[in-house]
Order: structure tokens, then C-alpha cells, then sequence
């Protein structure tokens, strides 16, 4: 009996090494400036050239970083006569704002120690705005989100884009979207789109985050290769006694 509990008492103890063992993979950030806190120039606003973006390149001429005390500068908002407050981002500080009608093009970075095959969260905050100073009436947009060749549409449903009226702000929203890796080192791209034609409407990009969400194997415990003999040894025993009994 006493060789029973001891039996039962080894497999629990065991069960419970199993379940506090790692199981998924840590959800370490693999982009770079992520936050679009890292820049080169030192005027109230960043456009961005591909030389004062650290980690980031563009091939548009009207992506600025827009710190969050200068938004009024570039964008409506209630302190300089737009009709909505124009907030900084959730992950506060700089964010990015990419003309969606002008000399558009994406900015993107290549993300390195992907495991092929895995799966990735992607997660950022966006947002709509319009230019300030200017009466552009009614604007829309879009935004293509790419890793590697896989591309996902936000601010918009197949064929349907977001419309923002005149001098407003859509207000931040999150976005997660999964993508699988094919390659140790992908593209990670963000594409904004708009009009009308020769309108400046603004997608606003920041908080951007890639992690691995593909659970690992449970490595087993190192304890294990001396519980399993010491187990073994407990119910062979038990067994031997309840064949003499």
C-alpha cells in the first residue's frame, strides 16, 4: 500500500514537471525602432529620406515622423481647427504618418531570426488623418501589410476602403494579423493607399510588434532521467509483491 502512494505520489510530482515546463516561445519584438523613437534630424518635424529613420527605408518623399507635441503641425485636430482630437498613438511618442495619394510607396525593413514556417503576430496601431491647412472634403484609405509575400489588407474590406470626412481623425485602432515565415529574413512592409487624386489624406503607422506565437516542444525536465528509474523501480516492486501475495 505504502508503495502505491509513494508510485502515485512520483507520477503527480511528475505531471507537475511537465506542465511548468517551457511550452511556447518567448514573444521577443524582432522589429527594429519599432516605435519610430530612433531619428537623425532635429527640426519639430521628420521627413523621412531613408537616411534619418534607423532601421526603416521608404521610397515616398512624404513620410514623416511626427512627434506626438507636433501633431497640429502637420495634421487636423481640435487645437487648430480640425473637428476631432487627434491623440498620439497608444505606445505614446513618436508615430509615423504616411501620405497615402502623394509619391506614395512603402516603408519597410527586413526582420532576420524568423524560423521558417512558424507562425508571427503581427500587431501595430493606425490610424486616418488629413492635412492640416488644407479643405480636402471627404478622403479614403487603405493599407497593405506584407511579410515576405504574404500581404493583409487593413482600413478597408476587399474593394472597400475607410472614408474619413473632412478634417477628421478615424481615432487609433489596433491591429493583429498572422502571417507563417518562409525564410530566416523577410521584408516586413506597410503600404498606405488614398485619394482622391492630389488630396494628401494620411495613414498613421506605430507600436509596431512581430513575435513568434508557435508553441515549442516541452523539452523534458533534466529531474526526469532521475525520476523515471526510481518509478520504475517503486511499481516493479509493488508488482513483484502482489504476485507473492
Amino acid at each position: 500500500m505504502n508503495q502505491h502512494k509513494t508510485a502515485t505520489a512520483g507520477v503527480a510530482a511528475f505531471a507537475l514537471m511537465l506542465i511548468a515546463s517551457p511550452s511556447q516561445a518567448a514573444g521577443v519584438n524582432l522589429v527594429a525602432n519599432a516605435g519610430f523613437e530612433q531619428y537623425t534630424l532635429g527640426d519639430v518635424l521628420h521627413r523621412m529620406d531613408n537616411s534619418n529613420l534607423p532601421s526603416w527605408q521608404t521610397t515616398s518623399g512624404t513620410t514623416w515622423v511626427v512627434p506626438s507635441d507636433k501633431i497640429q503641425n502637420l495634421l487636423w485636430t481640435t487645437s487648430n481647427g480640425g473637428k476631432d482630437l487627434l491623440t498620439t498613438s497608444p505606445d505614446g511618442g513618436n508615430f509615423l504618418a504616411m501620405d497615402s495619394d502623394y509619391l506614395r510607396g512603402p516603408v519597410w525593413q527586413t526582420v532576420s531570426g524568423l524560423t521558417a514556417g512558424d507562425t508571427y503576430n503581427l500587431s501595430f496601431s493606425s490610424a486616418l488623418a488629413q492635412q492640416a491647412g488644407t479643405i480636402l472634403g471627404q478622403t479614403y484609405d487603405w493599407m497593405n501589410v506584407s511579410l515576405g509575400s504574404d500581404t493583409q489588407l487593413v482600413w478597408a474590406t476587399p474593394g472597400v476602403p475607410t472614408y474619413l470626412p473632412s478634417q477628421g481623425f478615424s481615432g487609433w485602432q489596433q491591429y493583429n494579423l498572422s502571417f507563417v515565415a518562409t525564410a530566416a529574413s523577410e521584408v516586413l512592409a506597410f503600404a498606405a493607399y488614398g485619394g482622391p487624386s492630389g488630396a494628401p489624406p494620411y495613414v498613421l503607422l506605430d507600436g509596431v510588434s512581430l513575435t513568434d506565437t508557435t508553441p515549442m516542444p516541452t523539452p523534458l525536465p533534466a529531474a526526469l532521467f532521475f525520476v523515471a528509474p526510481t518509478l520504475a523501480g517503486v511499481f516493479g516492486f509493488s508488482r513483484r509483491k502482489q504476485v507473492k501475495a
